[in-house]
């Protein structure tokens, strides 16, 4: 039987993980999930663990009032407000699209600032200023918040598994950020899923998701893998003319919510 077996939640762009045992679903994916993001103070352009690899130590969890809680290591732990509506919008750019969301305010600012070590803001999507999923992929009315291209990932853990086995030792899951893992599968079944249900949740799968070598960092200390694992070896076998994939990015047909343990049903 297929049952959800982890989730997690990335409420800051790029930063650390919350594991959870059950969260809610909006338009937008998990509640919370990647509704915050870091942007060059200068230019607006996104920031990630791409050009910074420490921001996999930042820790940014969504808390009761629906802000966020940053602290890192060596740094006083700083409650950030959700902006409000009169909050200053300020011009971002994350990928080809372009948009004006609140921002976090000065305080935030000087402490992300540090942190990262140049001018940086932080910034938040509520959901009407949300983007559209990527062309091409999904219904056009498909939403997505600060995540690159879509809601949700999704991977099976026979497939990390099947991964590990190939590097000879074992691989973690957070390197490849997924919201949600799938447990009962062969390794890469979700290669052939199209639409699946967890609980009272309907699912659409719309893309594979191209891995770059953000999968080299480890997520628990920051640094890159001298051995360029796992992306080497996932080359050698999961290399396709879009790069090289690892997980199905989904799209929630509806809101509810998840828990640990439901049962998977593939519809299609």
């Amino acid at each position: 039987m297929l049952r959800l077996s982890a989730l997690y939640r990335y409420p800051l762009k790029s930063g650390k993980a919350e594991t959870l045992t059950h969260i809610g679903l909006d338009k937008l994916g998990l509640d919370g999930d990647r509704r915050w993001m870091l942007v060059d103070e200068a230019s607006g352009r996104f920031l990630t663990q791409r050009a910074v690899a420490q921001m996999s130590q930042l820790s940014a969890l969504w808390n009761a009032t629906g802000g966020l809680t940053l602290s890192g290591a060596g740094r006083p732990t700083l409650d950030v407000a959700l902006p409000g509506a009169d909050a200053e919008l300020r011009g971002v750019t994350i990928w080809r699209d372009t948009l004006r969301v609140p921002d976090a305010g000065d305080e935030a600012a000087r402490w992300v600032s540090d942190f990262i070590g140049k001018p940086t803001r932080l910034v938040q999507v509520p959901l009407e200023r949300a983007r559209t999923t990527a062309a091409g992929y999904g219904k056009d009315d498909d939403q997505v918040a600060f995540a690159d291209g879509f809601p949700l990932l999704l991977i099976g853990q026979a497939s990390l598994d099947d991964l590990s086995q190939r590097i000879g030792r074992p691989m973690e899951m957070l390197r490849f950020r997924p919201n949600l893992v799938i447990e009962g599968s062969e390794a890469f079944a979700e290669d052939g899923w199209k639409r699946l249900r967890i609980g009272d949740v309907e699912f659409r799968v719309v893309k594979s998701c191209s891995r770059c070598i953000l999968t080299t960092i480890d997520p628990a200390t920051g640094e890159r893998s001298a051995d360029r694992q796992p992306l080497a070896t996932l080359e050698t076998y999961r290399k396709e003319p879009d790069g090289v994939m690892f997980g199905q990015n989904l799209v929630n047909d509806g809101v509810g919510r998840l828990e640990i343990g439901m049962p998977v049903t593939i519809l299609e």
